[in-house]
């Protein structure tokens, strides 16, 4: 099978896929694919549902888009690694983004935690959710991370698997060379072939002391600074997990 086209519209459908299927689009996906790229019937998209890898699908309608037919399978559907990205939410756009680049960047489950310098009240997860499968669809990516809703970061570091690796990062850490330190966990085995692993990142106003202290009691925790400059979260998130990834996951091939 090739390899990801880059050229074909890709669409997240909600509904099992398989040959000769036919799927019916809701109202946005008629209007994306009939006014905003301007397809008509027998056009052809690819689609996707999380479950059933990724299919070649014809447009079905008369007047306007209103349902794909299923043609044939392009790729199987894949595995994220375990990855999980635990942050304090951000406002907006800048939540918008932070979601957007931790799906590209391979993260498999979303966790918002409210921490006491935590800017946003209300977290919108549905609209995390709409960002997780419009970074997908952009992306070429084949399965779908899950959006947790949010819990206080005490509940959440009580109710995690302890035998999962927590990687914090953490502002008022020494600063060290934070690829030599992911390369010390790898050869205690913290791999994600071998073990989970929770990225965390805070909020624009750093943890308090007694949520430090918490962290730092925590099983398998591994306290990693991002260099000597203090990053917006959304910024940090993006060093995190590119850092994570190059030394851990599967940039280096240990998943693929």
């Amino acid at each position: 099978m090739p390899s990801h086209d880059f050229c074909a519209p890709r669409l997240f459908v909600d509904a099992p896929l398989a040959q000769d299927a036919r799927v019916p689009l809701d109202r946005d996906q008629s209007n994306y694919l009939g006014n905003v790229l301007r397809l008509a019937a027998g056009a052809e998209v690819l689609a996707f549902n999380g479950r059933d890898g990724e299919w070649q699908a014809a447009i079905e309608g008369r007047k306007r888009p209103d349902g794909l037919v299923i043609l044939q399978p392009t790729r199987p559907q894949d595995r994220l690694a375990d990855l999980t990205y635990v942050f304090a939410p951000l406002k907006h756009a800048r939540l918008d983004y932070m979601v957007q680049k931790a799906i590209e960047m391979g993260a498999a489950a979303l966790q918002p935690v409210l921490t006491r310098f935590t800017q946003a009240s209300r977290v919108n997860t549905e609209r995390m959710r709409a960002n997780v499968v419009e970074a997908a669809e952009q992306c070429g990516i084949l399965s779908i991370a899950s959006v947790a809703e949010p819990v206080p970061l005490e509940r959440y570091l009580g109710q995690r698997a302890p035998e999962r690796l927590l990687i914090f990062c953490d502002e008022a850490a020494e600063v060290q060379n934070p690829i030599r330190s992911l390369h010390d966990a790898r050869a205690a085995g913290h791999d994600q072939d071998k073990v989970g692993i929770d990225v965390l990142i805070g909020p624009e106003g750093g943890f308090a002391e007694e949520e430090r202290a918490l962290l730092l009691r925590q099983p398998k925790i591994l306290r990693l600074a991002l260099g000597p400059r203090i990053m917006r979260a959304d910024t940090a998130a993006v060093a995190a997990l590119a850092l994570v990834q190059a030394v851990l996951g599967d940039w280096g091939g240990a998943n693929g």
